[in-house]
Parts: C-alpha cells; sequence; structure tokens
C-alpha cells in the first residue's frame, strides 16, 4: 500500500471531508496554547496540518515535532476558520486534521533556515541537498524539467528522433579549452569530453537521420561567469534539406511553444538584425532590446579635432568614436551625480577603456556655450554640430564617449548601456521597457582576426557555412565573408545558435585554408568529417540552444547555478562533494601520469 495519498501541495476544497495520508517534511511547527499546528512541505507546496490533545499519542509525537523532520500524517482535511485563509497557496482554504502521526526520520538542526533570504551562495552550495528543498530551488527545477518535457514533445511531432552521441571523443580545435580523460589502455593518450556534439550531428545527417535533437550535457574549461558552467546542457538540433530562413522559422516557434506553454507567455514578432546593425547600434551581439539606448556614430567627425583621443581612434586603421545619449542625464534634480558619472567611468575601465569622456547639454540653443565639459574646448564646430544633432541631445541630456579599437569601445560603452539601462536612474526616467524582447543576429562574419596569433579564427566554428557567393573570398579576402549563421537572443542573453553547416568537402578545405590549418592538421583533428562529407552528404544545418540559460531568463534568477541542481562555483568547483579532488599515486601509475609536483598525488 502506498505511504502517502496526495501530495502536501495539492490538498484542496475538492478534498473536504475526505482522510488524507500525506508525507513530507516540517516546515514550521507553531504551539498555540494546547494545539500544535504544523506546516508540512513536499514538492507541490504546503498544507497546515492541526493537531488536538485529544489523542494523546499523537499529540506526544507532535510535541517532539521540529523543522525538517520527515513524517507522514493521516487525517481529515476541513475548511479552515473564516479569517485564517491563505490565498497564496493551494491548500490556503483548508486545514488537515491530524488523527494519526509519525515520524519516518528526525532531523538534526540545520545549518540554516530554509526561509532565510540572505543566504550566501557558498552556504547555499555547500549545503545544496538542503538548499534543494527550499520552494525557490523546486519550483526552478520543475520548471526546468516542464521546459525540456515541451520541448521533446514539440521536436517529436515534427519527426526529430533523439540520437545519443559519445562522451568521450578526440580533442579538436572547436574554440574554448578541452576537459581531458587520460586513457588507460593506451599509454599517453587521451580522450576530450564534447564541448558540443557538432561534429556526430553532422555525421548524423550524412549517414540519413534527417532530423536529430537531444537534450545533452557539453563541457568547456573556460573562464566561468554567471551565465556559464564547465558542464552546462545543450538542446541539440540538427536537421538536412532545410535553407537558413525554414531552420529558423522552425526554431522560432519551438521556443514560441515552450513559453506559451510554460509560462502562458506570448514572445510575438522576432525582428531580424544583422550582425553588422547589432554591433553599429548596441556593440554587442547580443543586444538587450528592452534598454532604450543606443550607440551613435561619430567617427568620421572627429579625425581632425584637437582632442587626442577622439582623433587618435578616429584616424587608427580599426578605432571607432561613438556617443551613448542619455536623456535627463544632466538635470540639476534628478540627473545623474558627479559620483555616478566616477562610478561609469570605473566601470569601462574593466572592459579595457581608457577613461570615459562626457558633455553635459545643458542650452543647446546656446551652441558651445550651452555645453558642459571640460573636451569641449578642443572640439570644433562641426564636430559639435554633428554630436548634437546625430545623438539628438536636448536640453538636460548627457552625452558618453568611447573612442578606442573598434573592440574596447563596442564592449565598453555596449556594456554602459545596458547598466544604466538597467539601473534605477535608466528605470525611472523611462530608459528601460520590461518585457520580453526576442529577436534574431544574423549575417555573422565567418572569421575574425587573432592580433596576438596573427592569423583568423571561426566566429562561430569551422563548420559554419558561407554566404552563396562567398565562398572564394575566404582566400582572397576572409575579412569580407559572411556566414550563414545565426543567434537567437532574449532580452540580452544569446539563447542559441546555429548554422547551415559545410556539407562539402572542398568548400570544408577552404574554410581550415582560411584558418591557416594544413591538409595534413585537417586530416588528423578532422579527418573523419571530410571523408564523411565525400558520400553526398545532404544540405543541412541545425541549432542548439542553452537550457540552462532558457530557464534562467524563465526564473528571472541571477545565475544559472539557481536553475542547475548540483552546479559547480566560478572556480569550477563543487562545494558538496569536494571535487575535483586529489587521487592516489596507483590510479596515477594505471593511467600512465606522473605529476610534477608529486605532493598532489595521495599516497597508496
Amino acid at each position: 500500500m502506498a505511504m502517502r495519498s496526495h501530495y502536501c501541495g495539492l490538498v484542496t476544497e475538492a478534498l473536504l471531508g475526505q482522510t488524507v495520508t500525506l508525507c513530507g517534511w516540517v516546515n514550521r511547527r507553531r504551539d498555540h496554547g494546547g494545539v500544535i499546528f504544523v506546516d508540512v512541505r513536499d514538492r507541490e507546496g504546503y498544507v497546515q496540518v492541526v493537531c488536538d490533545p485529544d489523542r494523546p499519542d499523537m499529540f506526544a509525537t507532535a510535541e517532539v515535532l521540529r523543522n525538517e523532520f520527515c513524517i507522514q500524517v493521516k487525517g481529515l482535511v476541513r475548511a479552515r476558520p473564516a479569517g485564517t485563509t491563505n490565498d497564496q497557496l493551494k491548500s490556503g482554504s483548508i486545514e488537515v486534521l491530524c488523527h494519526e502521526l509519525k515520524v519516518l526520520n528526525p532531523s538534526v538542526t540545520p545549518p540554516f533556515q530554509l526561509d532565510d533570504v540572505n543566504l550566501s551562495e557558498t552556504t547555499r552550495l555547500t549545503h545544496r541537498v538542503l538548499d534543494l528543498r527550499r520552494p525557490y530551488m523546486q519550483n526552478n527545477l520543475m520548471l526546468r524539467y516542464r521546459v525540456a518535457m515541451e520541448v521533446r514533445k514539440f521536436l517529436d511531432a515534427h519527426g526529430f528522433v533523439d540520437i545519443e552521441t559519445p562522451m568521450l571523443g578526440k580533442s579538436t580545435p572547436e574554440g574554448a579549452r578541452d576537459y581531458l580523460v587520460p586513457s588507460r589502455v593506451h599509454d599517453g593518450h587521451f580522450f576530450a569530453l564534447p564541448q558540443s556534439p557538432q561534429l556526430f550531428k553532422q555525421l548524423l545527417m550524412v549517414a540519413g537521420f534527417d532530423r536529430y535533437y537531444q537534450i545533452t550535457k557539453c563541457f568547456r574549461d573556460e573562464d566561468l561567469r554567471a551565465d556559464r558552467q564547465p558542464e552546462f546542457t545543450q538542446i541539440d538540433i540538427e536537421t538536412s534539406f532545410l535553407a537558413e530562413q525554414d531552420i529558423r522559422d522552425l526554431f522560432q516557434d519551438m521556443i514560441k511553444t515552450v513559453f506559451l506553454s510554460t509560462l502562458k507567455v506570448d514572445l510575438g514578432v522576432f525582428p531580424v538584425m544583422t550582425y553588422g546593425e547589432a554591433m553599429h547600434q548596441y556593440g554587442s551581439d547580443k543586444p538587450d532590446l528592452r534598454v532604450k539606448l543606443a550607440l551613435t556614430e561619430l567617427t568620421d567627425v572627429m579625425a581632425d579635432v584637437d582632442f587626442k583621443v577622439f582623433a587618435g581612434a578616429a584616424t587608427m586603421k580599426d578605432g571607432r568614436v561613438v556617443g551613448l545619449r542619455i536623456p535627463g542625464g544632466a538635470r540639476e534634480t534628478g540627473g545623474l551625480s558627479r559620483g555616478e558619472i566616477d562610478a561609469y567611468t570605473e566601470f569601462v575601465k574593466i572592459y579595457g577603456a581608457k577613461g570615459l569622456a562626457y558633455i553635459k547639454v545643458n542650452e543647446r540653443a546656446r551652441g558651445r556655450d550651452g555645453l558642459q565639459s571640460p573636451i569641449v574646448k578642443n572640439l570644433h564646430d562641426r564636430a559639435l554640430a554633428a554630436v548634437l544633432e546625430r545623438t539628438d541631445a536636448q536640453d538636460g541630456d548627457l552625452i558618453f564617449f568611447g573612442a578606442d579599437r573598434t573592440k574596447v569601445v563596442n564592449d565598453a560603452i555596449g556594456a554602459l548601456r545596458v547598466k544604466i539601462g538597467h539601473s534605477e536612474f535608466g528605470k525611472k526616467n523611462g530608459l528601460f521597457e520590461a518585457g520580453w524582447r526576442p529577436l534574431w543576429v544574423v549575417d555573422f562574419p565567418m572569421f575574425e582576426f587573432d592580433e596576438e596569433a596573427q592569423r583568423y579564427t571561426a566566429v562561430h566554428h569551422p563548420f559554419t557555412a558561407p554566404k552563396e557567393g562567398h565562398e572564394d573570398w575566404m582566400v582572397t579576402a576572409p575579412d569580407k565573408c559572411i556566414s550563414q549563421g545565426y543567434d537567437m537572443v532574449l532580452n540580452g542573453w544569446e539563447m542559441g545558435g546555429g548554422s547551415v553547416r559545410i556539407h562539402r568537402a572542398d568548400v570544408q578545405q577552404k574554410v581550415f585554408d582560411a584558418l591557416k590549418i594544413s591538409p595534413e592538421e585537417a586530416q588528423d583533428k578532422f579527418g573523419f568529417l571530410l571523408d564523411a562529407l565525400q558520400y553526398g552528404a545532404p544540405p543541412h544545418g541545425g541549432i542548439a540552444f542553452g537550457l540552462d540559460r532558457i530557464v534562467t531568463l524563465m526564473t528571472g534568477a541571477e545565475s544559472i547555478r539557481d536553475v542547475i541542481a548540483f552546479p559547480k562555483t566560478q572556480r569550477a568547483q563543487c562545494l558538496l562533494t569536494q571535487a575535483p579532488g586529489l587521487v592516489d599515486e596507483k590510479q596515477l601509475r594505471e593511467l600512465h601520469i606522473k605529476l610534477r609536483n608529486t605532493e598532489l598525488a595521495k599516497p597508496v
């Protein structure tokens, strides 16, 4: 016989007058002068249990209950007295009059109260099992489950087949650092954990499976941020015989379906923006369109000004000068304070900017005399007129400037745009519009030049197909080559990205040539793919969505660690299990590994 008849959080008025058996944890126990109230919790929520002294044995058990005891309750569902209902709970209009009470397992005193909202992340991750009992985490992971189920239902309905790909593969140069796994059988050889199933899913298209998907773990040994983990979950998808627009239409429909089914949110229209437009207007290839600010191009008018910072950036090979107009930022009352401007100056330095010039527009009609800034005297009238005209600055506005290499300007001023938009000032002054703002970013460059390595690298990955007619540019002018890549962006987060793939070996070799990957290296690293492409590989393409990121956006969590059951810290550690850890000398010998620092090995 089952130990329970219902979940605690699902006991409602529909069960009035019935006897139920519940199992869960004591969330709180309250002694009200002879009557004991116990809030019992499970994954579906809470129910209030009333223990009267009329049943001495049961009441004696209720008196010893403490937080997090695991208990079983049998009792009668009845209406709560008038004025004591709780509209925040599904069970808020009823209570259970306890007839029988059993402690299934007592608990030691927890290291923290589960309703404490000021817990440090270290405490939460060290005691993750208890942290996962909290309704916040339970709701997040239940939403994650529903999202994954909706994805599976959609893909199944559209003919996609779930096929597993290997976790132990070959180390290939795809961008981030691989996690390596030593082979015991093959001395000195290593497997690599997959950064993505990219190559295998292309092979599945060559093999004729036509439509593949997988919700799978991927691994990247890279520096971590709030939206990164060393192991993360990817919704990986590939399809044959669909063009770029077809692929985008299909998976836009999938994401809209998921949001509508799980959150009752209609994402509406997905505008399409080229990579060039996104970088020009927002300094980012994943712009947050909720922020009502944009960059203004000023490079062409600053080449001959006396202000060397602007002139130097405007005349350098890869330089850029932009303005960022902040409406109301210069108002005497309610504008940005000197302290806030100084803080923003320090903020942009994180992104490599050397400083943050600005102009306060006090009275535009007075021209130069109506502007306040140390740099005004070093800008000629034509430049000042262009600044005011292009930014459409009005009295009381503040204009920030970025001038440096294009990447520094885009990173720094793009981040500043978002920070100001999300600030209290931005929200008070209508610079931020809450809601859901999706878009597609398309027409990415195929390559970007790595100054340090003095070579081109792939913007997406080296298997992305070029736009029709751009194949020859991969050899003669790689910087002009545009790819058939696309990213889905939502509220400033890249939710997913993909591309039409290269399905011809000769075109793939041209990409390797542009990346200075020799035929010998290409054969060594990717020979199995190049060989497969020769056997009538079909045109194909796909996309991969970050499941962790999607659920983080849906929940409004500050970090993807809040939607992963057992995440790593920003130092790639598991505080719960204390991984990574040392291994003993015997294990290392079996793997033919000798540590340079022998103190790091456990003795046998």
